[in-house]
């Protein structure tokens, strides 16, 4: 089962890569953590959404194979607030390995999505699973894309239907055409922009949206 948590307060990127806090969640149960958080080696990314009056400053993922009450009661021991769910989650691109506690060499964007009220949640998932993925790949500078579909919330807090992750050259930060892949060209640039907004439009992400740029870490815990 995988778990993934908002999270909000200070000095997270710290207390979330400790070796402390490791130790906690693996004796919760946990086998695998990652860590996606809001610090200064992203601090230049120009893409940010925010829902919420305070934006996200970091997204924890944890599997397991047991319950997720006591990992979730670790996780709100070391933060000031934060919001869990139960996700299924998809790998369309899969990101490069990188060894456990370093840095990925990436721009990781995780958006957090909401069913329009126009759509169906069946019309919804389709449309970004079967048609969305396919063109986002196509049109950006991915090299890691994994999609989780919210199944049932754990804690109170917004709705949030699904959570996508994204991974970006660090150059993406400030560079459209890196962010985009379009190679320098700005004819090829609005194609794509133009294709991605369309799409984005249908299944209603242009609106009701989180967008948080982060670092990854990935770790193994037992």
């Amino acid at each position: 089962m995988k778990l993934m948590y908002a999270l909000w307060g200070s000095e997270l990127a710290e207390t979330l890569r400790s070796p402390g806090s490791h130790a906690r969640l693996a004796r919760a149960g946990a086998s695998e953590l990652q860590v996606n958080v809001v610090d200064g080696d992203v601090a230049e990314a120009k893409l940010r959404l925010s829902t919420y009056d305070d934006p996200v400053d970091a997204v924890v993922s944890v599997w397991t194979e047991s319950d997720h009450e006591p990992i979730t009661r670790e996780l709100a021991s070391l933060t000031d607030r934060f919001e869990g769910w139960i996700v299924e989650e998809r790998v369309p691109m899969k990101p490069p390995a990188t060894p456990d506690g370093v840095r990925f060499d990436a721009l990781s964007n995780i958006a957090f999505l909401r069913i329009p009220s126009e759509m169906t949640p069946e019309a919804w998932r389709q449309y970004w699973h079967e048609v969305h993925t396919t063109i986002a790949i196509e049109t950006q500078a991915t090299f890691g894309y994994l999609q989780n579909t919210v199944v049932s919330a754990i804690t109170p807090g917004r709705r949030v239907d699904g959570l996508v992750e994204e991974l970006f050259p660090m150059a993406a930060m400030i560079d459209p055409h890196e962010f985009w892949g379009s190679g320098g060209d700005d004819a090829e640039l609005q194609r794509r922009v133009t294709r991605m907004m369309s799409s984005i439009d249908i299944f209603g992400a242009n609106r009701d949206i989180d967008v948080v740029p982060t670092s990854r870490y990935h770790y193994t815990l037992r």
